[in-house]
């Protein structure tokens, strides 16, 4: 009895040690699977082009969370930025001196208007929208209040000055004409929502007499300029799958107009090359994402939701190389500086990229907040602002 009862002991001993082990192999696998989804550590590498900070300043309280990549414009050496809380600033692009600043008049018992997006620039306007729907337009020169309007929805996208009219796109679907000397509506043109989208929109797109609207539903369309009527639309991310959100198919990061051709990304995973004046595809290639594209002079440079970015040649949209070193890192789009491709992560780092082979070339940190918008180069100088509302410029070395 005696023995049954040690047998016992030893019986139950090695079952709780048999779970144990079962535990054991589960945990391995449950850590195995969560290391698996966690972004890419950082490898060194030795650097092939040399970087400087040249400048950086604070434009106030960035957009934190709500997902609005903001970013600056440039035009004639100067720098427009805004963030959430702070207003609209002007720098010299060379320095980042501030030549003024604009601060919206807090309202009788109403909160400061909540600057949303980024600035538009043009026609020696510059133009900002709020998270509830006021459009202000500024003075290029000296930053003084020009006029202030209204649509229909917030407006998360820079607005666009072309021809005496200003562009605004809300977050309804709506793309509203207003006059760029009095701020009166000229036209608005509605596109249909989808239940589900990504946060965020593209910013309007000008050419010769014709507006490019990257919307929700993964298409693009072209709009007359002066009266917005429809010229064509063309699918770019089909919205396919089982649920909305399997079927999101925005197109959130700007088109770049090259020539004749318009190059544009979908958060499907989808990059097109259309032919501006008729809608025509020249091709089409899975490999892209929600965050825009950079354009060379031989390459179509896109990133994609899992942080793999993409050389696709121009004139083909075939994929010459591939670098999967940033992978889940939350990438921006890329931008093109001299012969590299620059894209921003979660962490505030900026990665360079040799344009001829995709190969990590610099690394350098903005700061310690995350990066979304797609970085803007000008006049070779690559500008990037963060979600603190931290506004920072970039060199390459002679």
């Amino acid at each position: 009895m005696k023995f049954k009862h040690v047998a016992g002991i030893a019986l139950i001993a090695v079952s709780l040690t048999g779970c144990s082990t079962v535990k054991g192999w589960f945990a391995g696998k449950d850590a195995a699977a969560k290391k698996a989804l966690e972004p890419a550590e950082l490898t060194k590498f030795e650097p092939s082009v040399q970087v400087s900070k040249i400048w950086s300043a604070n434009v106030g309280k960035g957009e934190g969370r709500i997902g609005l990549r903001q970013a600056p414009v440039v035009s004639d050496g100067r720098v427009y930025a805004a963030a959430v809380q702070g207003g609209v600033h002007a720098l010299d692009l060379q320095t980042g001196k501030q030549v003024w600043e604009y601060s919206p008049a807090k309202e009788k018992k109403k909160p400061k208007l909540r600057l949303s997006g980024g600035p538009g620039v043009g026609d020696g306007l510059v133009v900002i929208g709020t998270l509830d729907g006021q459009v202000i337009a500024l003075d290029a020169a000296n930053g003084s209040e020009k006029w202030k309007s209204k649509v229909t929805g917030e407006v998360i996208a820079a607005p666009a000055v072309a021809q005496g009219l200003v562009f605004v796109r809300s977050n309804d679907g709506r793309t509203t004409a207003l006059d760029a000397a009095t701020g009166e509506q000229r036209w608005f043109n509605a596109q249909e929502l989808p239940s589900l989208t990504v946060r965020g929109n593209a910013p309007v797109v000008t050419g010769p007499g014709v507006l490019f609207i990257g919307n929700d539903d993964g298409t693009v369309a072209a709009l007359a300029m002066q009266d917005g009527r429809p010229l064509w639309e063309q699918m770019v991310g089909t919205p396919e799958g089982r649920t909305e959100l399997e079927r999101m198919a925005d197109i959130d990061g700007a088109p770049v107009l090259e020539g004749n051709t318009l190059f544009v990304t979908s958060f499907k995973n989808e990059t097109m090359a259309i032919e501006g004046p008729t809608g025509r595809p020249m091709w089409s290639r899975d490999h892209g994402g929600g965050g825009g594209v950079a354009v060379s002079s031989g390459n179509v440079v896109v990133t994609d939701g899992k942080g793999t970015v993409y050389g696709l040649d121009k004139s083909s949209g075939s994929a010459m190389w591939s670098q999967q070193a940033l992978a889940r890192r939350s990438l921006t789009g890329a931008a093109i500086q001299g012969d590299y491709a620059v894209v921003g992560d979660y962490k505030g780092y900026l990665h360079w990229l040799r344009l001829s082979d995709g190969e990590l070339a610099a690394r350098e940190k903005s700061g310690g907040d995350a990066l979304l918008a797609q970085p803007l180069v000008a006049d070779g100088i690559l500008l990037v602002q963060n979600v603190d509302g931290k506004l920072t410029a970039f060199r390459l070395a002679q």
